[in-house]
Protein backbone atom coordinates (compact mmCIF):
# COMPACT_ATOMS: atom_id res chain seq x y z
CA UNK A 1 0.00 0.00 0.00
CA UNK A 2 3.22 2.06 -0.03
CA UNK A 3 3.02 6.00 1.30
CA UNK A 4 -1.65 5.48 1.34
CA UNK A 5 -2.35 6.96 4.58
CA UNK A 6 -3.77 4.51 7.10
CA UNK A 7 -7.83 5.21 7.72
CA UNK A 8 -9.28 6.52 10.94
CA UNK A 9 -11.43 3.17 10.67
CA UNK A 10 -8.85 1.23 11.64
CA UNK A 11 -10.18 1.66 15.04
CA UNK A 12 -12.23 -1.26 14.28
CA UNK A 13 -9.39 -3.62 12.80
CA UNK A 14 -7.83 -2.57 16.00
CA UNK A 15 -10.71 -3.48 18.28
CA UNK A 16 -10.93 -6.89 16.30
CA UNK A 17 -7.78 -7.68 17.69
CA UNK A 18 -8.23 -6.37 21.15
CA UNK A 19 -11.70 -7.84 21.78
CA UNK A 20 -12.89 -4.37 22.55
CA UNK A 21 -16.42 -5.05 23.43
CA UNK A 22 -17.39 -1.55 23.93
CA UNK A 23 -16.27 -0.79 19.70
CA UNK A 24 -17.44 -4.42 18.50
CA UNK A 25 -20.86 -3.36 20.06
CA UNK A 26 -20.31 0.14 17.91
CA UNK A 27 -19.68 -2.05 14.88
CA UNK A 28 -22.98 -4.15 15.02
CA UNK A 29 -24.77 -0.79 15.86
CA UNK A 30 -23.32 0.83 13.18
CA UNK A 31 -22.90 -1.18 10.14
CA UNK A 32 -25.14 -4.70 10.91
CA UNK A 33 -28.21 -3.24 9.76
CA UNK A 34 -26.97 -2.09 6.28
CA UNK A 35 -25.64 -6.04 6.04
CA UNK A 36 -28.80 -7.71 7.16
CA UNK A 37 -31.53 -5.86 5.07
CA UNK A 38 -28.88 -6.41 2.38
CA UNK A 39 -29.46 -10.17 2.31
CA UNK A 40 -32.93 -10.00 3.81
CA UNK A 41 -33.85 -7.97 0.61
CA UNK A 42 -31.61 -10.76 -1.33
CA UNK A 43 -33.22 -13.85 -0.16
CA UNK A 44 -32.19 -14.48 3.13
CA UNK A 45 -32.87 -13.75 6.66
CA UNK A 46 -31.69 -12.04 9.58
CA UNK A 47 -30.17 -15.47 11.01
CA UNK A 48 -28.40 -16.19 7.81
CA UNK A 49 -27.32 -12.28 7.94
CA UNK A 50 -26.19 -12.76 11.27
CA UNK A 51 -24.05 -15.71 10.29
CA UNK A 52 -22.07 -13.56 7.37
CA UNK A 53 -21.62 -10.98 9.61
CA UNK A 54 -19.73 -12.87 12.44
CA UNK A 55 -17.71 -14.84 9.44
CA UNK A 56 -16.76 -11.61 8.14
CA UNK A 57 -15.24 -10.16 11.20
CA UNK A 58 -13.58 -13.74 11.86
CA UNK A 59 -11.97 -13.38 8.79
CA UNK A 60 -11.28 -9.55 9.31
CA UNK A 61 -9.87 -10.47 12.48
CA UNK A 62 -7.60 -13.27 11.26
CA UNK A 63 -6.21 -11.63 8.32
CA UNK A 64 -5.51 -8.13 10.73
CA UNK A 65 -3.73 -10.50 12.86
CA UNK A 66 -1.83 -12.48 10.64
CA UNK A 67 -0.90 -10.01 7.91
CA UNK A 68 -1.38 -6.87 10.21
CA UNK A 69 -4.13 -5.42 8.32
CA UNK A 70 -4.07 -1.11 7.43
CA UNK A 71 -6.93 0.13 6.45
CA UNK A 72 -6.72 2.71 4.05
CA UNK A 73 -10.50 3.24 3.12
CA UNK A 74 -13.76 3.69 5.19
CA UNK A 75 -14.70 0.58 7.13
CA UNK A 76 -18.22 0.82 5.97
CA UNK A 77 -17.73 -0.16 2.47
CA UNK A 78 -14.78 -2.36 3.38
CA UNK A 79 -17.36 -4.27 5.10
CA UNK A 80 -20.18 -3.91 3.45
CA UNK A 81 -18.24 -5.20 0.46
CA UNK A 82 -17.39 -8.46 1.80
CA UNK A 83 -20.64 -9.51 3.36
CA UNK A 84 -22.14 -9.12 0.33
CA UNK A 85 -19.75 -10.96 -1.19
CA UNK A 86 -20.12 -13.77 1.09
CA UNK A 87 -23.54 -14.00 0.65
CA UNK A 88 -23.77 -14.24 -3.39
CA UNK A 89 -20.69 -17.06 -2.82
CA UNK A 90 -23.20 -18.47 -0.21
CA UNK A 91 -26.49 -17.75 -2.45
CA UNK A 92 -24.13 -19.51 -5.78
CA UNK A 93 -22.92 -22.29 -3.63
CA UNK A 94 -26.85 -23.13 -2.35
CA UNK A 95 -28.99 -22.69 -4.65
CA UNK A 96 -29.23 -24.33 -8.68
CA UNK A 97 -31.23 -21.44 -10.29
CA UNK A 98 -29.17 -18.16 -11.12
CA UNK A 99 -29.19 -16.00 -8.52
CA UNK A 100 -30.36 -12.34 -9.60
CA UNK A 101 -29.69 -9.88 -6.98
CA UNK A 102 -31.52 -6.46 -6.16
CA UNK A 103 -28.33 -3.95 -6.75
CA UNK A 104 -28.33 -0.85 -4.52
CA UNK A 105 -25.46 1.48 -5.44
CA UNK A 106 -22.63 1.40 -3.30
CA UNK A 107 -19.24 3.70 -3.75
CA UNK A 108 -16.47 1.73 -3.66
CA UNK A 109 -13.10 2.79 -3.94
CA UNK A 110 -9.82 1.49 -5.33
CA UNK A 111 -8.48 1.01 -1.71
CA UNK A 112 -11.81 -0.94 -0.89
CA UNK A 113 -11.60 -2.89 -3.71
CA UNK A 114 -8.14 -3.62 -3.54
CA UNK A 115 -8.59 -4.33 0.37
CA UNK A 116 -11.41 -6.61 -0.39
CA UNK A 117 -9.57 -8.94 -3.53
CA UNK A 118 -6.62 -8.75 -0.72
CA UNK A 119 -9.32 -10.48 2.32
CA UNK A 120 -10.73 -12.87 -0.27
CA UNK A 121 -7.65 -13.77 -1.35
CA UNK A 122 -6.68 -14.25 2.07
CA UNK A 123 -9.74 -16.33 2.93
CA UNK A 124 -9.45 -18.36 0.45
CA UNK A 125 -5.89 -19.57 1.17
CA UNK A 126 -6.93 -20.06 4.54
CA UNK A 127 -10.11 -22.24 3.75
CA UNK A 128 -7.97 -24.26 1.46
CA UNK A 129 -4.92 -24.98 3.82
CA UNK A 130 -7.36 -25.57 6.72
CA UNK A 131 -9.24 -27.75 4.35
CA UNK A 132 -6.25 -29.87 3.44
CA UNK A 133 -5.01 -29.74 6.99
CA UNK A 134 -7.95 -31.70 8.11
CA UNK A 135 -6.87 -34.61 5.29
CA UNK A 136 -3.38 -35.21 7.28
CA UNK A 137 -3.24 -38.09 9.34
CA UNK A 138 -3.57 -37.29 12.86
CA UNK A 139 0.44 -37.51 13.81
CA UNK A 140 1.51 -35.07 11.02
CA UNK A 141 -1.62 -32.65 12.95
CA UNK A 142 -0.66 -32.91 16.27
CA UNK A 143 3.40 -32.44 15.22
CA UNK A 144 2.27 -29.27 13.12
CA UNK A 145 -0.02 -27.96 15.91
CA UNK A 146 2.61 -27.90 18.27
CA UNK A 147 5.20 -26.38 15.84
CA UNK A 148 2.73 -23.48 15.46
CA UNK A 149 2.95 -22.46 19.04
CA UNK A 150 6.38 -23.49 20.17
CA UNK A 151 9.12 -22.27 17.88
CA UNK A 152 11.50 -24.36 19.24
CA UNK A 153 11.92 -28.04 17.45
CA UNK A 154 13.88 -29.05 20.72
CA UNK A 155 10.59 -27.81 22.85
CA UNK A 156 8.36 -29.77 20.56
CA UNK A 157 10.47 -33.16 20.27
CA UNK A 158 10.43 -32.81 24.38
CA UNK A 159 6.40 -31.88 24.76
CA UNK A 160 5.93 -35.23 22.08
CA UNK A 161 8.11 -37.09 23.51
CA UNK A 162 10.22 -38.05 20.57
CA UNK A 163 14.18 -37.28 19.45
CA UNK A 164 14.75 -33.67 17.93
CA UNK A 165 16.37 -35.94 14.60
CA UNK A 166 12.55 -37.21 14.55
CA UNK A 167 10.41 -34.19 14.87
CA UNK A 168 12.80 -32.78 12.15
CA UNK A 169 12.31 -35.09 9.79
CA UNK A 170 8.84 -35.88 10.37
CA UNK A 171 8.07 -32.43 10.22
CA UNK A 172 10.07 -31.56 7.12
CA UNK A 173 7.72 -34.93 5.90
CA UNK A 174 4.37 -33.65 7.41
CA UNK A 175 4.71 -30.28 5.01
CA UNK A 176 5.54 -31.84 2.13
CA UNK A 177 2.48 -34.21 2.49
CA UNK A 178 0.69 -31.07 3.09
CA UNK A 179 2.33 -28.83 0.12
CA UNK A 180 1.32 -31.48 -2.11
CA UNK A 181 -2.67 -32.16 -0.93
CA UNK A 182 -2.93 -28.12 -1.44
CA UNK A 183 -1.24 -28.13 -4.68
CA UNK A 184 -3.07 -30.95 -6.07
CA UNK A 185 -6.22 -28.92 -4.50
CA UNK A 186 -8.98 -28.22 -7.61
CA UNK A 187 -9.11 -24.56 -5.43
CA UNK A 188 -5.04 -24.19 -5.49
CA UNK A 189 -5.22 -23.46 -9.57
CA UNK A 190 -7.72 -20.31 -8.81
CA UNK A 191 -6.42 -19.08 -6.33
CA UNK A 192 -3.39 -18.64 -7.86
CA UNK A 193 -4.86 -16.67 -10.79
CA UNK A 194 -5.82 -14.24 -8.41
CA UNK A 195 -2.06 -13.73 -6.88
Amino acid sequence: MGNTKVHADQKYIEALLQNDTVMLTEIYKKYAPKVIGYIKNNNGDESLAKDIIQETLITIYKQAKEKRLQLTCPFDAYFFLLCKRKWLNELKRTTEKEVTINEEIVSISDESAMHIEETLLFEAKDELFAEMFEQLGLSCKELLKATFTIKSLEEVAVKLGQSYGYVRKKKSLCIGQLTKLIQNAPRYNLIKKML
